[in-house]
């Protein structure tokens, strides 16, 4: 497996891919941030938005690829405020159904965590669906819980969850 970061470039060439990926999510249940019926005019509208992140420098995509197909992704969102330099999101981890629980999520995320740090990104943070698989993931990763907020996130097919935040400091700023 390749973990690599795609620029917006790649992005065009794997926008297939990519959208197969959300889709696949999407309808295996996780909350992403899309209700079930996603279609090709949203699809193009979010990836569309996530080049422009790439490109612009407000975002990293970073896409592991097996055989050649795009098996999984995961972004970070840097903050660009300028007393949030420190601190980026990490968003859409997305792993396909036919290699869960394989390593990919694993993969992805210390990457991101590598790729954070290249950065200057000191503190990762996340939300994810309460009581998810996503959970055991980040917490084996050393990501600590804050808590959960209810009815933050609606499922794709409608049902209101709880999501729980997560946060893992990669370094400390001094202080002055």
């Amino acid at each position: 497996m390749i973990i690599r970061r795609l620029d917006s470039r790649a992005i065009i060439e794997v926008r297939t891919q990519l959208a197969t990926l959300l889709l696949d999510a999407v309808a295996d249940g996780h909350s992403l941030g899309f209700l079930a019926g996603l279609d090709d005019v949203q699809l193009d509208a979010y990836w569309s938005g996530v080049e422009a992140d790439v490109g612009r420098g407000s975002r990293v995509l970073l896409a592991a690829e097996r055989n050649g197909l795009l098996v999984g992704s995961v972004q970070l969102d840097l903050c660009q405020k300028p007393n949030g330099s420190n601190r980026a999101e990490l968003q859409k981890m997305l792993v396909h159904c036919t290699v869960r629980r394989r390593g990919v999520g694993t993969a992805l995320l210390e990457a991101a965590e590598i790729e954070a740090l290249s950065l200057r990104r000191g503190l990762l943070f996340l939300d994810t669906e309460a009581g998810s698989g996503a959970e055991q993931l980040y917490s084996k990763a050393g990501y600590t819980r804050v808590g959960e907020l209810p009815d933050y996130c609606c499922s794709p097919n409608g049902h209101w969850r709880p999501t729980a935040i997560y946060y893992k400091t990669l370094f400390s700023r001094a202080r002055r």
